[in-house]
């Protein structure tokens, strides 16, 4: 027997009514040869670009090897983005191993059809994603780990320039439980500085490459202090002279589920992104996904409720000229990321992304093409 928590047991209770207010709104599974509601089939990407906006998705080398899901790619993205082939770890898993060819994979890819490509990402500045060999070292001096971040962002930025079009020079060093900078061997020998200098290390090596902070504060409850530090992080950057050019808003949403999008959250969460907006900086939507860990099983109800929540978010965030970028991760459902984090209870499939594991675009894929074509121009 299926068992549910609690959160699930009065999802699936409200279902039916919420599933009811969004019919007619968002229209059911569609093939890749034609979209519901629709006069013809439009690539999303040429959706973003008639807005003046870029459309891709992140992708790993191995899916290179996926006939159906290239023909996905190359149809829907005008911008590829590795997911994990341009982390350090992935570069430099032990000292002087360099390994590239994952991500030279993934460039040629991109450069062969035609598509742009974001990096992503120079310094996950977490301990966590950082390799074993690179926690345990204690640089002596503050000129040592500047000259350890000049060689790898030069070689690593340089490698892919001018190519790579935009990098996020800094993924994640804000600690989101304290608001404060996350402790990494750069930051002790460094201080907060070492963030900056990775700005300044990147804009050497790739000088025509725009520059992101990326991080995964949202709109979810809790996440007022994460917001906080991100804010404090970018004004210092910023009056600093650091060369940063956006922020790159993950667009996760993993705690709160699509339905407790709530106009109360949506009102703190605006403000949030006026304040960044505020200090001239650009946004990109880097890794958009929906979770539905807490959702109940029916797939029906499931896709309206993250079609309508996909819809709704974008409708806010598109609404800004300062947001250029909306990148999936991933198209997929089988390939999501999110099936293995934070995982069902009932071992159900998550329906995460625009497209279901055959293949066949989803609601969420139309609503995504709504946004777009109801966004305003970019100048």
């Amino acid at each position: 027997m299926t068992r549910f928590t609690r959160r699930q047991a009065l999802t699936l209770l409200g279902g039916s009514a919420v599933a009811a207010a969004c019919a007619g709104q968002t229209p059911g599974p569609v093939s890749p040869e034609g979209v519901a509601g629709t006069d013809a089939f439009v690539p999303l990407h040429e959706l973003a670009q008639a807005k003046g906006l870029r459309f891709g998705t992140a992708m790993s080398a191995g899916q290179l090897d996926d006939l159906r899901y290239l023909e996905i790619v190359r149809r829907e993205c005008g911008v590829l983005v590795a997911e994990n082939a341009h982390k350090l770890y992935t570069i430099l898993p032990q000292p002087d191993a360099w390994n590239f060819a994952p991500g030279d994979a993934l460039a040629d890819f991109a450069q062969d059809n035609g598509l742009g490509m974001r990096g992503h990402t120079l310094i996950w500045s977490h301990p966590r994603w950082l390799p074993d060999w690179l926690n345990e070292t204690e640089f002596a001096t503050a000129g040592e780990a500047e000259a350890f971040l000049d060689s790898y962002i030069g070689r690593v930025a340089g490698r892919y320039s001018p190519f790579i079009y935009s990098w996020d020079a800094i993924n994640e060093a804000v600690d989101p439980a304290t608001g404060e900078l996350r402790e990494t061997p750069f930051t002790r020998a460094m201080g907060p500085e070492a963030i900056d200098y990775a700005f300044f290390a990147a804009k050497e090596a790739a000088p025509g490459a725009t520059l992101a902070y990326n991080d995964y504060m949202s709109w979810e409850g809790g996440h007022e202090t994460h917001r906080t530090g991100v804010l404090r992080l970018l004004e210092r950057l910023i009056s600093n002279g650091a060369p940063i050019d956006a922020l790159g808003i993950q667009s996760h949403s993993n705690e709160d589920m699509p339905n407790e999008y709530t106009p109360e959250k949506q009102r703190a969460w605006r403000a949030f992104v006026d304040e960044v907006v505020g200090m001239g900086l650009d946004i990109y939507l880097t890794e958009f996904d929906v979770n539905d860990t807490d959702l109940g099983p029916d797939i029906e109800m499931r896709d309206r409720l993250i079609a309508s929540y996909t819809r709704d978010y974008l409708d806010l965030m598109l609404s800004y000229p300062q947001t250029k970028e909306l990148l999936a991760w991933g198209m997929v459902d089988k390939h999501s990321w999110l099936q293995g984090f934070m995982p069902r209870e009932d071992d159900v499939e998550k329906r995460p992304t625009l497209y279901d594991s055959n293949y066949q675009a989803k609601p969420m894929r139309e609503a995504v093409a709504a946004a777009l074509r109801a966004a305003p121009d970019r100048a």
